[in-house]
């Protein structure tokens, strides 16, 4: 709609916002009428009407089988829309169309806003069939024909209200008919079933339905006393829920105003019990995960404390580094779990780990003199990338820190990460017909030091360091790659050429 209203039409944001209100409840109408609805909306220069909305009914067969928005009628092309929005007034035909050898009933509705006409809606009926009505149907079209009459007045849709959003009652899920004194005129017999679960026996018509409702419901499970009356009344607009231990109800009170007078209102109703369970269990089962994400971080802190313990007693120097990296090791995953424990679901901003990271590197190896930061972001990573990339990136920035400072020199570290697509070889995607690589999103990272580089016979493929066998096993897992370069292109006696040294780890995300 709001394209159409751009490139065709004078209206503005105000009257946009009025028309998408009215949009987000006219599936109600649609239903109640068993009729396709048409949001016509005039041309700038006045010569005709263009198609910015279409809904079609659930209850009843459609009259309009293609779709028909954006297309555009010329002024005198369809008399009723000229006559609804110049007259501002309800505009119907006497003898029915035929399209595609169906009979189509058509009527059309100005909608107002304020005291100005800005479109019009055409109510169009499949007659195909038509069969005398029941008392169902009957009171559809009669609520049909009130609201009609309120979109006319300006008085639909109610500011506020919005019936789009998934767990609204539809007309179909359950119908109640209230007059003006808040009684029962008719209950559809879905709407009966529902206040059989809430434990009625008799029946609704001629109860109150406020007083109904609060014998059935405890009153620390409803609305308060004043909204309970209002709403289920018929004077207030509300959606709410409310139930008992047998069952939940999603209600909706949608108050009734044909020609500015209250003749009561429709109350549609949805038994939302097994959505609301599955709610619950959903909320335990995150509830549980997150706390033995807890739990885990808890006991890998356990063991790095006792880790710790056994390196204070161990008189061997290499026994002692040994476990200092064991407890940075196990520290890195604990700090993932940690992330994860406060999260509700199983992603992680990695941001937040790797700083912590940071700072548990300098901890542990106590190289003050080296500065370590980060530079870009890594975004939301899912739980299973998450651990493995942060015992990358300690590994990293730690052998960084050990070997290309020696003897306590100073300088500095720098993590680079930047997210891009690139090609997945084994993931071919068919679109249209004819096939093309699929998109792969992957993660870069830049280790980046300014220390003393690499050794000239340095060889990724034969070097024995523990930290870089866990780094190229974890890799090799995950499906990514590993380069190893210099930072900076300057000789040096006794280094490869360059100073400094570049890590750059590329591993999908997803």
């Amino acid at each position: 709609m709001s394209d159409v209203v751009r490139a065709h039409t004078h209206l503005d944001a105000d009257d946009r916002a009025w028309l998408s209100l009215l949009l987000a409840d006219w599936q109600i109408l649609a239903d109640l009428s068993f009729a396709d609805l048409v949001l016509w909306l005039p041309d700038r220069d006045d010569s005709g009407f263009w198609a910015a909305a279409q809904m079609r009914p659930t209850t009843g067969p459609t009259a309009i089988v293609d779709d028909v928005v954006g297309s555009f009628v010329a002024r005198s092309t369809r008399p009723l829309l000229d006559t609804a929005y110049d007259d501002g007034r309800i505009a119907r035909e006497g003898d029915p169309e035929w399209r595609d050898d169906v009979p189509v009933r058509v009527e059309a509705i100005p909608v107002r806003r304020a005291d100005r006409v800005i479109g019009v809606v055409a109510r169009n009926t499949n007659l195909h069939g038509v069969r005398t009505p029941s008392r169902l149907e009957l009171s559809y079209l009669q609520a049909a024909a009130e609201l009609s009459q309120m979109v006319a007045g300006g008085l639909l849709p109610q500011p506020g209200q919005r019936g789009d959003h998934a767990d609204s009652p539809r007309v179909g899920d359950g119908f109640i008919r209230l007059d003006a004194t808040g009684r029962v005129g008719y209950a559809s017999p879905n709407a009966l079933s529902v206040y059989r679960r809430l434990g009625l026996t008799g029946d609704l018509a001629g109860q109150v339905l406020a007083d109904v409702t609060r014998a059935l419901v405890p009153a620390r499970q409803r609305l308060d006393e004043e909204t309970l009356s209002a709403a289920l009344g018929g004077r207030l607009p509300r959606d709410t829920e409310l139930g008992n231990g047998e069952a939940t109800v999603a209600l909706r009170s949608i108050p009734l105003f044909p020609g500015g007078e209250h003749t009561g209102a429709l109350v549609l109703l949805r038994d939302v019990t097994d959505l609301r369970r599955r709610d619950r269990e959903l909320l335990t089962k995150d509830a549980t995960i997150r706390e033995i994400h807890h739990r885990v971080k808890n006991n890998l802190q356990t063991v790095a404390a006792l880790l710790r313990l056994q390196a204070r007693r161990l008189g061997s120097d290499s026994g002692r580094t040994a476990l200092d990296e064991a407890v940075r090791r196990v520290a890195a995953i604990a700090v993932v779990h940690e992330t994860l424990s406060q999260s509700f679901d199983e992603t992680v901003q990695f941001d937040a780990v790797a700083d912590q990271l940071i700072g548990l590197i300098a901890d542990v190896g106590g190289r003050d003199a080296v500065r370590i930061s980060r530079e870009g972001s890594f975004g939301t990573i899912t739980s299973d990338v998450a651990t493995p990339l942060a015992m990358m990136m300690t590994e990293l920035v730690q052998n960084a820190v050990e070997h290309g400072y020696p003897d306590g020199r100073s300088g500095q570290i720098v993590i680079r990460c930047r997210r891009s697509e690139s090609v997945d070889p084994k993931g071919p995607a068919v679109v249209a017909g004819s096939e093309r690589a699929a998109a792969l999103e992957v993660l870069s990272v830049e280790v980046v030091d300014d220390g003393v580089g690499l050794p000239v016979d340095f060889d990724p493929a034969t070097r024995v360091s523990l930290g870089l066998s866990i780094v190229q096993t974890l890799v090799g897992e995950m499906g990514g790659t590993i380069a190893f370069g210099p930072a900076a292109v300057r000789p040096r006696a006794g280094v490869r050429a360059g100073v400094g040294t570049r890590v750059t780890l590329t591993v999908p995300t997803g």
